[in-house]
């Protein structure tokens, strides 16, 4: 299930309550909501079946800017990105880019470690949160 870049952790919560947990502090943190994704209703509308796949795309300039002032690719994957997912067993997951991996993509040198350290941090407190109990 691992794949490279990508934080996967499991939630002790249904999917539906996993990205409301997760919407809940990313707003809490003051971040901004940039787009809901809701993969599988875009599914159903074409008749297609497909397990809860839910993205959240959220963040703020302050946050992004220092690694995009480095290495403007970064843009491309920026704001932050969360994804709220149910495995075939029922277990659900939450999945998000880690931010060192995204510096190392983009060749962002050192000046960059800070924005990095702010974002893993940020993302760690905010999967724990929407996570667990």
């Amino acid at each position: 299930m691992a794949a490279d870049g990508l934080i996967t952790i499991r939630s002790n919560f249904g999917p539906e309550d996993t990205m409301k947990r997760l919407e809940a502090e990313v707003k809490a943190r003051g971040l901004t909501v940039f787009a809901h994704v809701d993969h599988t209703a875009g599914a159903a509308a074409v008749d297609l079946k497909l397990r809860p796949t839910d993205l959240l795309i959220f963040g703020n300039a302050k946050g992004g800017t220092p690694l995009m002032q480095q290495a403007q690719t970064a843009g491309i994957d920026l704001p932050l990105k969360a994804l709220v997912w149910q495995d075939e067993q029922g277990a659900t997951w939450l999945s998000y880019n880690d931010p060192a991996f995204l510096a190392q993509r983009h060749g962002a040198g050192e000046p960059a470690k800070p924005a990095v350290a702010a974002l893993t941090g940020a993302l760690q407190a905010i999967a724990t949160k929407a996570t667990a109990p």
